[in-house]
C-alpha cells in the first residue's frame, strides 16, 4: 500500500483494512469555499479513491482569508472554484480520481449529482441547497454530513439513512433575516477549520464502517469563546419530521426559479426553473451592448454599473451589486433574456 498512507494506516481504528476502505470509497463534496476546501483538502491526503467537486461560484480575493485550496492566481482569473479546486488536489495526490462539477445542486440535478457515491459531505453556505440535498440525500438513502458555520460558531451532524435528518432539527427553512449570515456577522478562519475537520473524522468513521446509526449527535462550537457541546438527537424528533414520516420531498419537488442570496458578498444567484446549454461566446457579443465583457471557458462578466453579470453555461448567474431578489431577477431578465 502507498506509504503516503502509513501513518494513517499505524492509526488503530483505522488500519489496512479501513484504508483499503478508503481507497474504495465515492464522496461528493458539495461547496468549495471555506468547510469544503478542508474538507476536500482532508479527504483526498486521506486517501479517498473518488471525490467529486461541486460548486456554482468562482474564486475571489475575499476567499483567500479561509478557502484554503485557492490563490491570488486563482481569484484574477476568475475561475471556478471546482476547477481551481481540482487543480491543487492533483498536485496533493495524483492517485485519487477528481471530478470538477461547475454547477450548483438545486432541485433539476440533485439526484443525479448524487448518485453512485456513497457518502456527501456539505460545504455549503445556505440553506435552501441543504435542504434539497437533504431531501435528494434521503430519498436516494445516501447518507451525508449537514455543517456549518459564521461569526466564530459552527455545526456538524452526520444525517445517517436510518437516523434524523436536517429537517427533524428544522421544520422549515429559517426565515430571511432570522439569523446572522456572513454579511452581518463575518467569519473566521479557525471555525471553518475545526468543523470542516470534524465533519472529516466523521466521513472517516463511516467510511470505514465505524459510524454509530443509533447514537447521532449535533456538535456546536464556538472557537472564539472556546465553548464546545454534544446534542443526542433521539428517535421522537423523527416522528414529527414531514420527510421521515411522511415521506415530503418539499424542497426536491420544487421546480421554480430560485434566488440565493450570497454569503457576505453583495450578490444573489438566479438559478432557472430549467437548466440550459449557453454559448458563452454568442452571449457575450449580446451583452457587449451592456458593458465591457471578460470570458474564459466556463463563464462571462459583464459590467452594468452598478451591476456585475457573472453568466455560467448552464444559464446559472450572480447578480453582484444588490441583495435583492426581485432586483436580480430583473437583471437578468433584462441581460439574459432566458
Amino acid at each position: 500500500m502507498d506509504e503516503r498512507y502509513s501513518r494513517q494506516i499505524r492509526f488503530e481504528p483505522i488500519g489496512e483494512s479501513g484504508q483499503t476502505r478508503l481507497l474504495e470509497a465515492r464522496v461528493g463534496i458539495v461547496g468549495l469555499g471555506a468547510l469544503g476546501t478542508v474538507v476536500a483538502d482532508q479527504l483526498v491526503r486521506a486517501g479517498v479513491g473518488y471525490v467529486r467537486l461541486i460548486d456554482r461560484d468562482f474564486v475571489e480575493l475575499s476567499n483567500l482569508q479561509r478557502q484554503t485550496l485557492y490563490d491570488e492566481s486563482d481569484a484574477h482569473r476568475s475561475l471556478p472554484k471546482a476547477v481551481a479546486s481540482e487543480e491543487k488536489l492533483r498536485r496533493v495526490n495524483s492517485t485519487v480520481r477528481l471530478d470538477a462539477i461547475v454547477e450548483d445542486l438545486n432541485p433539476s440535478n440533485a439526484e443525479e449529482l448524487i448518485t453512485d457515491l456513497d457518502l456527501v459531505m456539505d460545504g455549503l453556505d445556505n440553506f435552501e441547497t441543504r435542504f434539497v440535498l437533504n431531501d435528494a440525500c434521503r430519498q436516494a438513502r445516501t447518507p451525508w454530513i449537514y455543517a456549518a458555520a459564521v461569526g466564530s460558531y459552527g455545526l456538524v451532524m452526520p444525517v445517517l439513512p436510518d437516523g434524523p435528518c436536517l429537517r427533524c432539527l428544522m421544520d422549515t427553512l429559517p426565515a430571511a433575516g432570522s439569523g446572522p449570515t456572513c454579511d452581518t456577522a463575518g467569519v473566521i478562519a479557525p471555525v471553518t477549520g475545526a468543523i470542516a475537520s470534524i465533519a472529516v473524522a466523521h466521513a472517516l468513521r463511516f467510511l470505514t464502517g465505524q459510524a454509530e446509526s443509533g447514537n447521532t449527535r449535533l456538535v456546536s462550537i464556538d472557537i472564539w469563546s472556546l465553548k464546545f457541546q454534544t446534542l443526542p438527537l433521539s428517535k421522537v424528533l423523527q416522528s414529527e419530521c414531514p420527510l421521515c414520516s411522511g415521506g415530503q420531498l418539499d424542497y426536491l419537488n420544487s421546480r421554480a426559479m430560485r434566488t440565493i442570496s450570497l454569503c457576505g458578498r453583495n450578490a444573489v444567484q438566479v438559478i432557472p426553473s430549467e437548466r440550459a446549454e449557453l454559448d458563452l461566446s454568442a452571449m457575450g457579443k449580446n451583452l457587449e451592448l451592456y458593458g465591457p465583457v471578460r470570458s474564459n471557458d466556463f463563464l462571462l462578466k459583464c459590467e452594468n454599473p452598478p451591476y456585475e453579470l457573472t453568466l455560467f453555461r448552464d444559464g446559472r448567474a450572480i447578480i453582484k451589486g444588490t441583495e435583492e431578489a426581485s432586483v436580480a431577477r430583473s437583471v437578468y431578465s433584462k441581460m439574459v433574456g432566458l
